[in-house]
């Protein structure tokens, strides 16, 4: 029996916000972040529209859930996350204390893996969730940029 909320559900939503990001010209990252089976923070990629580099699904998904907690700590918390978290990404998660990560694409080049980026020891981390519906909106949004310069 597949329970209603399980990690393919929570990824669908993040799905959904990369989707909204893909049709911003963003590159198509969405997150989201849970607690008690409530999604308490949705967030995509803003990195063109606010000129900000640091403006990462993640990071916004992060500051969203701590102003919805009033506190600074993601303890209990799950995020869901299209692409695997880059060495920035990690970095706050770390300090934000935050109990599992769940990505579905894994970024080879860039993610947290494979620049040896900390996470807290505490924090849980799995991969590969929906990889192919993240990877092939990824491979979309790079041949519609490529195809349009």
């Amino acid at each position: 029996m597949v329970l209603p909320y399980d990690d393919n559900y929570y990824m669908k939503k993040a799905l959904q916000e990369a989707e909204a990001a893909f049709e911003k010209g963003e590159v198509p990252i969405g997150a989201i972040i849970v607690i008690q089976d409530r999604i308490i923070a949705r967030a995509h990629n803003l990195t063109e529209q606010l000129n900000d580099v640091t403006a990462h699904a993640e990071m916004q998904a992060i500051t969203a859930a701590a102003n919805f907690l009033g506190g600074k700590y993601l303890k209990g918390c799950t995020l869901y996350v299209t692409l695997e978290p880059c060495q920035m990404c990690a970095g706050a998660l770390y300090w934000s204390q935050i109990a599992k990560i769940v990505y579905a694409a894994k970024d080879i080049d860039r993610g947290c893996g494979a620049m040896g980026a900390k996470l807290h020891p505490k924090t849980e981390i799995t991969g590969g969730v929906l990889e192919n519906e993240a990877s092939d909106l990824l491979k979309r949004f790079f041949i519609q940029k490529r195809n349009l310069n």
